[in-house]
């Protein structure tokens, strides 16, 4: 077994049947999957519990478990380890990042933070555990109007990292808070000509947007939420098309849950691809979610000072949802 690479490199049996040695290895492991709506469909098939980032932390919390482990990218595995540190963490690939967490480096946002003293620090949840150690408060994009909304009118706040989603609670709540210049690579890159020429051959579609696109995204949508958000939205609706401005992978559960709806992944700009991946979310694979479990490795380990220091702004997101 080799892990330098980031995830356990060692051969899987061929013909091996993975989706039944996965839960079998569950029962023998003591183990459970948690996997992000952005994880492949073969993923999300074989997870205990699937959810967006919000759901997974709580549900995180609750389990009694000894492992966890947590299909996604690495923010969301340091998340699950910092709020139930007795339990084993592991992931199927450790080089599943998130290019919104890397775009906020924990030394530099220090810096930022001291240059603006006299400020409440709130964090997207897409951050390292290092960031959310700096923080008051830790927000996903299904409670952060709610919990902006619970500060005082005239608290002045630090947002970070994503400046699309800070723009879009601004307009939301009236607040300035102070951005981070920070954003999502597959968010930041959904076309507004492309999304209306998809409008123009689907006039009844519903326009579903998340709200780390852009501000000219945003405003043609009829939903702007989470990934969680924009699935109820598809479920209640009366519609039948949706126009989906977000990670592709959420498509697999919508069309499981919303049968004879049709689901359009909008694309992104300078792109031949009909749809817009993560590439980090895709890096998880069957054979290393097996592999990962088999041999319990890559873990998520850290340091007890920064998890206690993570610890308290995730507890206060969970007590102010």
């Amino acid at each position: 077994m080799n892990v330098e690479k980031g995830f356990v490199d060692a051969p899987v049996e061929e013909g091996l049947d993975l989706r039944k040695e996965i839960q079998r290895l569950k029962k023998e492991k003591d183990a459970v999957v948690l996997a992000h709506y952005y994880q492949k469909g073969e993923i999300q098939d074989v997870a205990d519990f699937i959810g967006d980032s919000l759901a997974l932390a709580r549900i995180a919390q609750t389990l009694p478990n000894r492992m966890i482990v947590l299909c996604g990218v690495h923010f969301m595995g340091e998340t699950a380890k910092i709020l139930c540190p007795a339990k084993k963490v592991v992931v199927p690939d450790m080089n599943a990042g998130c290019s919104l967490a890397d775009s906020c480096k924990a030394d530099e946002f220090e810096a930022f933070i001291k240059e603006h003293p006299g400020h409440t620090v709130v964090s997207y949840v897409n951050t390292s555990a290092a960031v959310k150690a700096l923080t008051d408060v830790v927000v996903t994009s299904s409670n952060a109007k709610n919990i902006v909304d619970q500060l005082p009118a005239d608290e002045k706040i630090i947002f970070g990292p994503d400046r699309n989603l800070g723009n879009y609670i601004n307009s939301v709540t009236g607040r300035e808070m102070l951005l981070w210049n920070g954003a999502c690579h597959v968010h930041e890159q959904f076309s507004l000509e492309k999304i209306l020429q998809l409008k123009s051959e689907h006039p009844q579609a519903k326009v579903l947007v998340h709200p780390e696109c852009k501000k000219s995204v945003v405003l043609v949508a009829d939903k702007v939420g989470s990934t969680a958000a924009l699935l109820n939205y598809a479920l209640e609706s009366d519609a039948n098309e949706f126009i989906v401005a977000t990670e592709s992978g959420i498509l697999h559960e919508m069309i499981k849950k919303c049968p004879g709806k049709m689901f359009i992944p909008a694309p992104p700009e300078d792109s031949t691809c009909a749809c817009n991946d993560c590439s980090f979310m895709k890096l998880n694979t069957l054979e290393k979610l097996y592999n990962s479990m088999k041999y319990e490795q890559p873990e998520i380990i850290v340091n007890p000072e920064i998890a206690e220091a993570a610890r308290r702004p995730i507890e206060r997101m969970l007590e102010m949802s």
